[in-house]
């Protein structure tokens, strides 16, 4: 269980999501066990006693995290007590974001009985596991990364609509000063084609990790697939970017195949680009940028607001890019029936509010390429608008 604890606490560390040494993550075996001694270690074993869960993480925030989650923290005690997100993976997942006011057992158990996170203002971010500690992992970063999205897709709404708002300018510049540097370079990946399975997991694999390792994604969330004929090798669902040895399906196009079960969620749609587009890559992943301008719109007197992420008829684009609605899943709606027309004759298509899937014909150098171009002109082109409204 420490070793796990550990890893985890290592994995946020690098995310940047807190400072080195500053998670504290507890999980329960025969005994509880901590990955190290704290003063909030009693807090945290008081909600043990009144939860019936494996695993709890408390993660005081880094910066621009810090400010960001503070102050939709401070925004949402005025207004209900949740942090409302409108991104893709809080409304599948998380559904909203509670905010306590006192780091104490009773607080956080009673908020965690009903969600899988809390927001203690000043404090940080208390996740819980039922089964292993990376749920309380996942729920954590997730958090971090539905507050970024909302926080600068919020602000740039407002400027858009015209409002003032003396405290969130203040907090979003203190939260630009702490962003990270923009990454230009490519990483060193496997050139294809590839047609050998092991040599095309190998790649998957290695693409996988490049896009966690550049902070493409939310948490480890993404897929990845490979088609070079008639069987598509694919993530499974749930599965780690970064860790994808024996977590990859070979799943047949003409679905002859029960290895399908086990398969990301979005296999349909991944299946429906290759038969639709002719791509051999794909590679999906969640960057922040690329998600919050995804989100952004002239229109702001639409009949759809709201259900812009499955009803918005109105094409845009991102450079070169298109925009399409879509929901996770194979429904009427599903981005199974939006995403795979839009990527013909293109580099990339953007789900809104959900994130980039990027293809390419030999291997995965294209689609990496796409993913961290589009990013950074997603970057650089929302704070030109932020500049144009006066931001």
């Amino acid at each position: 269980m420490i070793r796990l604890l550990d890893k985890y606490a290592r994995k946020l560390e690098a995310a940047r999501l807190t400072a080195p040494g500053a998670p504290l993550l507890a999980g329960l075996d025969d005994a509880l066990v901590f990955n190290r001694e704290a003063p909030e270690n009693p807090v945290l074993t008081g909600v043990f006693e009144r939860m019936s869960i494996n695993s709890l993480l408390f993660l005081p925030l880094a910066e621009p995290y810090a400010t960001i989650v503070d102050f939709l923290a401070a925004r949402a005690a005025e207004s209900g007590g949740a942090v409302m997100p409108s991104d893709c993976e809080t409304r599948t997942f998380l559904h909203d974001l509670p905010v306590v006011a006192g780091f104490t057992p009773e607080a956080i158990a009673s908020a965690l009985r009903r969600r899988k996170s809390v927001i203690v203002p000043g404090k940080g971010v208390v996740a819980h596991g039922t089964v292993s500690p990376e749920q309380a992992f996942v729920s954590a970063s997730s958090v971090c990364f539905a507050c970024f999205v909302k926080f600068f897709a919020d602000y740039l709404s407002m400027l858009r609509r015209g409002v003032s708002d003396p405290a969130y300018k203040a907090a979003f510049e203190k939260a630009r000063q702490h962003l990270a540097p923009m990454r230009r370079d490519q990483p060193d990946l496997m050139s294809g084609p590839f047609t050998e399975r092991a040599e095309i997991e190998r790649a998957m694999a290695q693409a996988g990790k490049a896009t966690v390792d550049y902070g493409l994604v939310d948490s480890f969330f993404g897929n990845i697939s490979y088609c070079p004929g008639d069987m598509l090798s694919i993530s499974q669902t749930g599965s780690s970017l970064d860790e994808l040895a024996d977590c990859i399906d070979p799943c047949p196009l003409d679905g002859s195949s029960c290895s399908g079960l086990t398969a990301s969620s979005e296999l349909m749609a991944h299946q429906g680009v290759v038969l639709k587009a002719g791509a051999r890559a794909i590679l999906h992943g969640h960057p922040r940028f690329a998600v919050i301008m995804s989100m952004d719109c002239e229109k702001l007197d639409c009949d759809k607001l709201g259900r812009c992420h499955v009803d918005c008829t109105t094409p845009r684009f991102i450079e070169d890019v298109p925009v399409v609605p879509g929901e996770v899943g194979t429904g009427p709606k599903g981005l199974v029936n939006t995403l795979p027309p839009a990527m013909v004759g293109r580099r990339g298509v953007i789900v809104y509010g959900h994130g980039l899937f990027a293809v390419g014909q030999d291997d995965f150098r294209e689609p990496f390429a796409t993913l961290l171009d589009v990013e950074n002109f997603c970057r650089e082109e929302y704070f030109r608008r932020v500049a144009q409204f006066g931001g």
